[in-house]
This record gives structure tokens, sequence and C-alpha cells, in this order.
């Protein structure tokens, strides 16, 4: 094992493309390893994975006796208007797997495959904070796809208010607006809605507002609003269930979504054909014989199915969508801190430093073979807090 130092990222899962820095392609790391650094005196400070490729924004490891680093996960600020980006432009972004490059003066990155967005300080004094748009493919070389300058945070109630501390891309620093993978690429938000954090699934969006509130939209087809239907809302909508609880984190996979409270709780909703949910599947149900299906709705609303060919003949049921927020407890009533989603798996950070992750966990590099779930159990490691998840976990201890 390289050095575990406090700060240190680990990554696992399907790596076929190389999407951990320094891992080589074509294989699947099946437990947690170490991330190589990019560069001599260099430490990752976030992480955005795509489905092919990840970017890591890099900041300078001060020498010995220096001031100290920004907290974990946090990365450098822009430079101030009146004055020029210093030499390395600050933070730097670099692309590791199907994607590739590398350019500077970043704060933040977030990754997808249709779209790589980067946020930037301006080009020249004065310049403000930028952001710009990339094709995945460019190797971040020649101009953006688009850029467009953009407003840092602003005080509540005056001068003397509290800051709006904004979450990391695709929320923009200002708290009023969001980049998006389609068109139109920069969406403003309600000026009511006063946004802490903000997560994209793959057809639906989830905020997290300063108050503790979550509010969703975009589709609906697979419960992942959690509005108790199959239907799509075209604005936020507060999650009516949730009233009456402070959320600390919110979570948004391919069609799931998931929130942890400031008590620790979980809450999850959205689609289980994977196992994202840690309910009850399919693929478990037809670990016996299979001769029929059917199915109906429980009182919460969640579509429950049951396949018949059990141990004892009996039917054995399994939930395929939960269109409301079931409470979800861990082993030993472990309390969350952290969460992510992958397109249709899930991990949670507890406050002892456990990692939990449970769904899609089998995926063979080989092209044309089958795809295995593999969703049993839940899978345990001791390590520390979690980023943004994509098809292959990240964490960091």
């Amino acid at each position: 094992m390289a050095e575990e130092r406090r700060g240190a990222w680990f990554g696992f899962g399907f790596c076929g493309f190389g999407q951990a820095l320094g891992s080589g392609g074509g294989r699947q790391v099946h437990s947690p390893e170490p991330l190589r650094a990019p560069g001599a005196g260099l430490d990752v400070c976030r992480v955005s994975a795509s489905w092919s490729y990840t970017a890591f924004v890099t900041r300078e490891r001060p020498p010995s006796g220096a001031i100290p680093t920004p907290a974990l996960g946090a990365c450098p600020a822009p430079s101030p208007a009146s004055s020029p980006p210093p030499a390395g432009g600050g933070g730097q972004v670099e692309l590791s797997g199907f994607a590739v490059g590398a350019v500077g003066g970043c704060r933040d990155a977030w990754a997808s495959e249709e779209l790589l967005v980067v946020l930037r300080a301006g080009p020249g004094p004065g310049a403000g904070t930028e952001l710009q748009a990339w094709a995945p493919g460019s190797a971040l070389r020649g101009e953006p796809l688009w850029a467009q300058t953009v407003p840092e945070a602003e005080r509540e109630d005056g001068p003397g208010g509290d800051e709006t501390q904004a979450g990391p891309l695709p929320l923009l620093p200002c708290a009023r607006a969001y980049v998006s993978p389609r068109p139109p690429f920069y969406r403003p938000l309600a000026p009511t809605l006063r946004a802490r954090r903000l997560e994209l699934g793959a057809e639906h969006a989830l905020l997290l507002d300063a108050a503790g509130q979550v509010f969703s939209w975009g589709g609906g087809r697979h419960g992942q609003l959690g509005h108790g239907t199959l239907e799509a809302e075209p604005e936020p909508r507060l999650l009516q269930a949730l009233q009456g609880l402070t959320m600390a984190e919110v979570a948004a996979g391919g069609w799931h979504s998931l929130c942890v409270s400031e008590a620790g709780d979980i809450y999850i909703w959205g689609w289980n054909e994977s196992g994202q949910l840690a309910l009850p599947t399919k693929s478990l149900a037809e670990d016996g014989k299979t001769t029929s299906e059917a199915s109906g709705l429980n009182e919460d609303g969640s579509e429950v199915k049951r396949v018949a060919g059990g141990e004892d003949g009996a039917p054995t049921p399994f939930i395929a969508v939960q269109p409301f927020p079931a409470l979800l407890d861990l082993p030993l009533g472990s309390d969350a801190v952290k969460a992510s989603c992958g397109s249709r798996h899930t991990a949670v950070v507890t406050r002892t430093g456990e990692l939990y992750t449970w769904g899609w966990g089998s995926l063979k590099a080989e092209a044309g073979k089958d795809i295995r779930l593999d969703t049993k159990m839940l899978t345990q490691h001791p390590l520390g807090f979690l980023p943004l998840s994509g098809p292959w976990p990240l964490t960091q201890s």
C-alpha cells in the first residue's frame, strides 16, 4: 500500500479507461487503492468522476513550516480581480481516462460525458471568475465551447449578512444559477431559493437550501423526485415528505436520490433496479427458481413486485420503484455524514469513518460479456470522507 496520510484519495471499481490517476486501463480495482498524485509537490483537492474519465483539481503543497493549506476538499480560490493569476494559475485540472488533458488557473471542475465544465480565473486582471465548457475529447486545448463570467457569492441582508455558502459545481459560486450538460447550459434559479448544494441525475435535479430543505424537479418516471408520483416537475418543488427534518447532504444518482439529515439519518428513493436503494431487488428474488411475476402497490406508493419460486414456494417480494423517501438504517445503527451516488450505486460515510457501498457492483471489462448485478450485501471499508461518486467510487481519508 502507498502512504496513507490524511488527505490521501482512494479509488475502486471499473477502471477500464484508466479513470484513476496512474492506474492504467483495462482493469477493475476490487478494493480501495490510493491514487497517485499527478506530480511532485501537488495535492488532489477535488475530484469529479464521469463514466469514462475523471477530472482532478490539484493545489500546490506548501513547504514545511509554511501556512497550512485550505481545509480538506477546498480548492484555491480565484485570484483577486486587482491582480493577475499567479504563475501556474493556482489550482490545475487534470483529466484521466478516456479524456485526457490539463489546464491551470482552476478552482473547480465538473465532469460529465457530454461536457466538462471548469471554473477558473479569467484571462487577465479584473476578469473575475470565468465558467468554461469544453468537449471532453478536446484535451482542454484551443478555445472552450462557451465561456461566461460568473459573480461570486452574495451576502444576505446587506453588508453584515451571512455569505451564501454555495457547494461545488454544478452549483455556481453565486448560488443563483447552475450549469447543465445540455442546453441551455447556464440555468438561473428562482431568487427565493437560497441554494447550498445542487446535484444532477440523468433526468432530474436535487437542491438543498440554506434552511436544510430539499427541492427536486425534472423527470420522474422512476420515482426519483420523491413526490409520490412518476410525473415530471418542470420547476423546483419542495419535498413535502421531508418537511420538519433538516437535511445536511443531498446526492443524485442516475434515477435515484438520497439525502442525509443533520441527525445522520438516510432517506432514499427512486429506481431500485440494481439495489441502489438497498431495498429488495428482482435480481435477489430470482436467486431461486422464477416462474411468474406479479405486481402491486404498498400503502406508501412504492411499486412492489413478486416473483414465484422461493425456497418455500411463496412469492418473493421486491421493490422496483420507491416514489417516496424511505428511511434507511445502516448496520449497527451508524450515523451517516456524507453520501454520494453513481448511476446505479450508492456510497455513504459514517461519523466513525466507515464507508458503505451498495447497488450495481460488478462490471466485466471485456467487451461483449454479460453484466452481472451483485447486490446481496453492503460492502464496508474503513475509510473517511466521500466525494462525488461516478461509475467508479472515490474516497478521501
